[in-house]
């Protein structure tokens, strides 16, 4: 019984993982993920897939981050079209017993990450191929939302589409990309708080002026007249470089735990309890357990609260250096994975919570029932008596000590992405990626790459700050 209350212990591969890309050493990072993958379990094989895959990401194994990230994409679009029936048949299990599929943020970062790949290693074709896999479920999800404030537009999904197309020279798909982005910064600017960046408005005019949209170019002007811009005249024989900084780490999940006494001795139970252990934690939930168990008279519900962990970082400093030339850049931000989780969570709380009270209830209901037939079985006898009194103690332990939340999510994810992007004259160059806070301090330790770009090429390049 102790075993189940205590069984669901926090992850510890997460922080040896975390010092080790604080350290700069992504490969170790990525054989830390690698040998927690029995800890995942067959329930959770979206989840490894999609940690793994950024693992190997940041660990430069571009290829092996794709095939990876591949199976995970098969595998949640499996478990998505099953969902109704999984659900149904595991009523009385822990959420955390039914398969992960991945939140819909979450499988369309499937996408962004699998074309970053493809764009890091200057594969645009196959880069393209995820663009449109973004586009398509995108228009999946805006077709399924039945309004409210739900996930169902990306906007830096878009603006990545953009860049995808832009760089593969595809300028009309571009064009679509970057307006949809702009739009979708625009109207979901109160949830995300990221305001459409800079730079998107300067693309929009450099790319409205390269197609020659007469009208729609002045009426960017005209919404952005403190905007500079180069014309892609200019640009076209100039190198680009593109730099993706991954800031923070994403939310994690923990248990938000109610118990709802049933009778006054529970409720003064309750109210002792919370005076002596103070707020239920992992580490009082043994101890909670037993003595919920022995009163038999409290109802615990289980549901998940989202742990915000913010990036230190305001900005990026971006600079790229030969004997020449100094060439410098800000990232803007463009993406919060955390708002997108809280957004999420907030869409499904109703559904989770409601499942959570009827579940609570049922073990409530199927323990009082096993106690009362014990009882009657085991007859009036002093022998009887205490093994009906144990097996109810046993039963109603096990009701409260077995209700858990789901607290599975990304936390391989980033808490935002930050972008900057620069066009520079061919050449070999230094370049230097300085995490900035808000008071203008140094954050973590610069990044610094030997690049030499030729004249027409698009160069990604991806960072990861964990402060």
């Amino acid at each position: 019984m102790l075993m189940v209350a205590g069984c669901s212990t926090p992850p510890t591969h997460y922080a040896l993982i975390e010092d080790s890309l604080r350290a700069g050493d992504r490969g170790k990072a990525d054989q830390i993920m690698e040998q927690a993958e029995p800890s995942y379990g067959a329930k959770s094989r979206v989840l490894y897939g999609m940690e793994r895959g950024m693992m190997l990401h940041l660990a430069g194994r571009y290829q092996d981050s794709n095939a990876v990230l591949d199976l995970a994409d098969t595998e949640a679009e499996k478990l998505y079209t099953r969902r109704i029936r999984i659900e149904t048949k595991a009523f009385m299990l822990n959420d955390t017993d039914l398969p992960y599929e991945g939140e819909s943020f979450e499988r369309v970062m499937i996408n962004v990450l699998k074309a970053l790949n493809y764009a890091v290693i200057g594969n645009w074709e196959s880069s393209l191929v995820e663009a449109r896999r973004i586009d398509q479920r995108l228009n999946v999800l805006a077709d399924q939302a039945n309004g409210g404030d739900v996930y169902r537009e990306d906007a830096f999904a878009r603006y990545l589409t953009g860049m995808l197309y832009e760089a593969a020279g595809e300028l009309n798909d571009a064009f679509i990309a970057y307006r949809k982005a702009y739009d979708h910064y625009w109207l979901m600017q109160g949830t995300t708080q990221v305001p459409a960046p800079y730079l998107l408005r300067a693309d929009l005019l450099r790319i409205t002026d390269a197609l020659n949209m007469t009208q729609e170019h002045e009426e960017y002007r005209q919404a952005f007249p403190e905007t500079s811009w180069q014309p892609a005249g200019e640009t076209r024989h100039l190198a680009q470089i593109v730099v993706f900084s991954y800031n923070g780490r994403a939310p994690r999940k923990e248990d938000r735990f109610i118990d709802l006494p049933v009778s006054l001795e529970a409720l003064k139970l309750v109210l002792l309890t919370k005076g002596v252990l103070g707020a239920s934690t992992q580490d009082t939930r043994a101890a909670e357990s037993v003595l919920y168990g022995m009163n038999g008279r409290v109802v615990r519900v289980a549901i998940p609260a989202l742990v915000p962990q913010k990036t230190a970082v305001t900005y990026g400093e971006i600079s790229l250096r030969n004997p020449d030339m100094d060439i410098h850049a800000r990232t803007e931000r463009v993406q919060n994975v955390t708002a997108l989780a809280e957004q999420d969570l907030s869409e499904h709380m109703a559904g989770v919570a409601t499942k959570a009270v009827a579940r609570a209830a049922v073990k409530y209901a199927m323990a009082e029932g096993v106690s009362q037939g014990v009882h009657s079985a085991a007859g009036q006898n002093n022998a009887g008596a205490l093994i009906a009194i144990f097996v109810r103690l046993l039963a109603h332990t096990l009701a409260v000590g077995t209700e858990e939340a789901d607290k599975r999510s990304w936390r391989t994810l980033p808490d935002e992405v930050q972008v900057a992007r620069l066009w520079v004259p061919a050449g070999s160059y230094e370049l230097r990626v300085r995490s900035v806070g808000r008071n203008g301090e140094r954050v973590g330790r610069d990044a610094v790459h030997p690049v030499i770009l030729e004249a027409g090429e698009t160069r990604f390049i991806t960072e990861r700050v964990l402060q």
